[in-house]
């Protein structure tokens, strides 16, 4: 991995990448919506680069979209999810390629992409401008970018239900909207800026609510290793956390639906042209 100085990198190089590695089989499932909406618009023959990939569910279902007449790769700041990405194609036996890097950073081969995707992998940047302009440095002209962002909290609640459910019993650091994080990209007026700034044209921004859903029974896994009390939980004593982990997962109540919890993913559909 390239030498970063953003704590993103040492955060998905810790704690929050071992997470998502442990519950690899849950948060795919979770997000498996997302796939065919981005993988629909890819054309044959394209090669692709999935920012942001994480343990690589995306960047295989556009893979095996394009069937061997192009080419995906995904990209990811934490070297344990892009160790798991390549597990798994091999396992697969899924030709795609996955690198570990910093998109702001990484010296991509110039226009050498057709199209740019990303679910929820954006939001990260420590310079945002910056990273889209290496991007698009990469891009072909006309090639697209599609991404999917999250709204603000205020649209997500169950993004936020554990960390509300126990906020009288564990103090958690606010979250910043203009820091990198998952709701960095929740101002549209703030997102347009940043893609016309890196030089991206024909700019759209469009609300998108996809349903997501997790069986009950694996709730409180979700609860005790996700987001920011999933990092705060490993420091407290057995007790704390056993009563902790209770009253988080019954602020999901809203949302349970018989065996499931049910969500709406409450995003943008960012879409945007490299002229």
């Amino acid at each position: 991995m390239e030498a970063n100085d953003n704590p993103q990198a040492a955060l998905w190089n810790g704690s929050a990448g071992a997470a998502w590695v442990d519950n690899q089989d849950l948060l795919e499932a979770l997000f498996r919506p997302f796939e065919p909406l981005l993988a629909a618009a890819i054309a044959p023959g394209a090669q692709v680069l999935d920012v942001g990939c994480g343990t690589g569910s995306t960047t295989l279902a556009i893979a095996r979209q394009l069937a061997g007449t192009g080419h995906a790769t995904g990209l990811d700041i934490s070297e344990a999810m892009i160790d798991t990405a390549r597990a798994t194609a091999a396992r697969l036996d899924i030709d795609a390629t996955f690198l570990c890097a910093d998109a702001e950073r990484h010296p991509f081969a110039p226009d050498s992409l057709d199209a740019i995707v990303s679910r929820f992998g954006v939001m990260f940047f420590a310079d945002p401008v910056a990273a889209f302009a290496n991007l698009r440095r990469a891009a072909r002209p006309g090639a697209t970018l599609h991404l999917y962002a999250w709204r603000d909290a205020a649209e997500n609640p169950f993004m936020t239900a554990a960390e509300r459910a126990v906020a009288h019993l564990v103090p958690l650091p606010e979250r910043d909207p203009d820091e990198p994080g998952q709701f960095a990209f929740a101002r549209r007026q703030r997102v347009e800026g940043i893609l016309h700034d890196s030089g991206w044209q024909d700019v759209t921004i469009a609300p998108a609510d996809v349903r997501c859903s997790m069986p009950l029974v694996a709730l409180p896994r979700y609860v005790s290793r996700m987001g920011p009390l999933g990092r705060i939980l490993p420091t407290l004593d057995e007790a704390s956390r056993a009563r902790i982990v209770e009253e988080a997962c019954a602020g999901f109540a809203p949302h349970v639906q018989g065996e499931a919890v049910m969500f709406t993913a409450a995003c943008w559909e960012i879409r945007a042209r490299n002229g």
